[in-house]
């Protein structure tokens, strides 16, 4: 018992060594490496950082030949820190299990890369380390990030008036004829949201009636299925289903969020749109931004053919 209980709490390079089945494995390691991030699923946690520190250890197949002092021929350590970087610079995360998970499913793109042993310690929350430890390994359909399909949608805003339009069901029917995954934006409804006065939580109702009117999008054509994260996202579009999408945990979880506020609904779907590398925003029975970060195309709700 003493001994689990020892490698309950050891090194991730002694839990590598102690589940050793005998294959013949080399082992690099990365201690210690501490940076301060946002994370955190309370309310306490959003908008501070805090220390989060890794702990990690890669199982390596060993070189076949003579490493000839080749950095091009081993996993440089370079490959764990930059994961841990990649996985922290792409979304604002609530749990360690989640961050831990997408760094070794990363490390594990490595063709090298066999098991991964991955700690992840909150330090600011107490007197003590707040942590998990997990441990993943290769499988057969583990692939390279650059094989995977990169997916280019149509983003199309709708305007209040163009939802309520006879020819809403129309113009979805053209849309989908391109054969393009399709996400659908809308903004708030016409009837004005609470005003607090107070911009952070200003921002929390103006996300909210956002989404509300989404759902009303969602009432008016079956096939508009209302979706909050990248996950459903991006299954929705590899499986053919349009979206309409619900921007506050995308918005409130970006690590490089919206400069605009959710009251400019079409820009900030502009920003949306840029995220998924967009060529334009076509917007449907609204008023343009003076300012947008993807080419905007704007046509009005008389014009039944896009």
């Amino acid at each position: 018992m003493a001994s689990e209980i020892h490698l309950a709490f050891a090194h991730p390079s002694e839990r590598s060594v102690a589940t050793d089945d005998g294959m013949p494995l080399d082992r690099i390691s990365v201690r210690d490496y501490a940076v301060d991030v946002e994370i955190g699923a309370f309310q306490a946690e959003r908008g501070k950082t805090q220390r989060i520190k890794f702990n990690i250890v890669v199982e390596v197949q060993p070189l076949t030949g003579p490493i000839d002092d080749d950095v091009d021929r081993i996993l440089s350590y370079d490959k764990v820190t930059e994961a841990i970087a990649h996985e922290l610079a792409d979304e604002r995360l609530n749990l360690l299990e989640t961050l831990a998970e997408r760094v070794a499913d990363r490390i594990l793109i490595e063709p090298q890369a066999v098991r991964a042993f991955v700690r992840i310690e909150k330090l600011d929350r107490g007197p003590g380390a707040l942590g998990v430890e997990i441990v993943r390994a290769r499988t057969e359909d583990t692939q390279p990030a650059d094989e995977e399909e990169t997916l280019h949608p149509e983003l199309v805003f709708f305007g209040n008036a163009a939802i309520a339009s006879p020819h809403l069901t129309g113009w979805i029917d053209q849309l989908q004829a391109a054969g393009r995954p399709l996400i659908f934006c809308v903004g708030p409804s016409d009837v004005p949201a609470p005003q607090t006065g107070h911009r952070w939580t200003q921002r929390r109702i103006d996300l909210l009636a956002i989404e509300q009117n989404a759902w009303v999008l969602a009432a008016r054509d079956a096939r508009c299925v209302v979706v909050e994260t990248h996950t459903e996202l991006e299954w929705a579009m590899k499986n053919g289903q349009s979206c309409v999408w619900a921007p506050s945990k995308i918005v409130l979880d970006a690590v490089a969020g919206p400069s605009v506020q959710p009251s400019d609904a079409v820009a900030l779907a502009a920003w949306f749109a840029s995220t998924y590398h967009a060529s334009e925003l076509l917007v449907i029975g609204a008023d343009l931004p003076s300012d947008a970060s993807v080419p905007l195309r704007a046509v009005s709700v008389q014009d039944a053919v896009l």
